[in-house]
């Protein structure tokens, strides 16, 4: 999943957004309201982790225009304001879910799990095909009765395939839902992280690659 996470506080961003990484989350940083407006007309995002005190354009002003605008991400809306009144005016706002500072990263993560399950068509909890089993939420993947040693970004490509149900999916479409705008176009991480993936997988191949279309299990 691809996340964003608007906070002007860069120190606590960077943080939040190594952690997320960890978790196989790809995230992007925006670090005032006109920034976050910027990210969300090019970036699709299943999940915007919207400070709300932000200098430029609100935290209050970006959600009213993700709204506004039909923007299919879901919003997750942190304050250092904790009251009832301001749980109750954030998602009068159009937010989606609202967390109090300071939250427990634990929580952070199982809230935006649950939001972007929402934000897409829901898939099961465990995704399988044939002896291939993966967990996302415990990051496990077994295939048969063995135990896959996968890195973060292959688990998550194994879980985007998986999702897409047969599907082909474009080295484009990889790049943009597992890898931030950190990541570079022009190299073969795309082509590494998958042959890397189906050796780990083993016998019989899951994974075919189809010609000027993308990969497929």
């Amino acid at each position: 999943m691809r996340v964003l996470i608007v906070e002007d506080h860069r120190r606590l961003a960077a943080a939040v957004a190594d952690g997320l990484r960890r978790e196989g989350m790809a995230v992007d940083l925006a670090f005032d309201g006109d920034d976050a407006l910027a990210h969300t007309a090019i970036n699709r995002y299943d999940v915007v982790v919207l400070d709300r005190d932000l200098p430029g354009v609100h935290g209050d002003d970006v959600c009213r225009a993700l709204v506004a605008g039909g923007n299919e991400s879901r919003v997750l809306m942190l304050t250092a304001a904790s009251t009832i009144k301001d749980r109750v005016d954030g998602l009068g706002l159009g937010a989606d879910d609202y967390l109090p500072k300071p939250f427990d990263f634990a929580e952070l993560v199982a809230r935006i799990r649950a939001l972007a399950r929402r934000a897409t068509a829901p898939l099961p909890p465990t995704l399988t095909h044939g002896d291939l089993t993966v967990d996302p939420s415990r990051r496990l993947a077994v295939r048969g009765d063995r135990r896959l040693p996968l890195s973060t970004k292959e688990l998550a490509v194994l879980e985007y395939l998986l999702g897409a149900d047969g599907r082909v999916v474009s080295a484009e479409e990889l790049l943009a839902r597992v890898w931030d705008e950190e990541a570079n176009p022009f190299t073969t991480t795309i082509k590494t992280t998958i042959s890397r993936l189906r050796g780990k997988l083993g016998e019989p191949p899951l994974i075919e690659t189809v010609r000027e279309g993308g990969y497929r299990i």
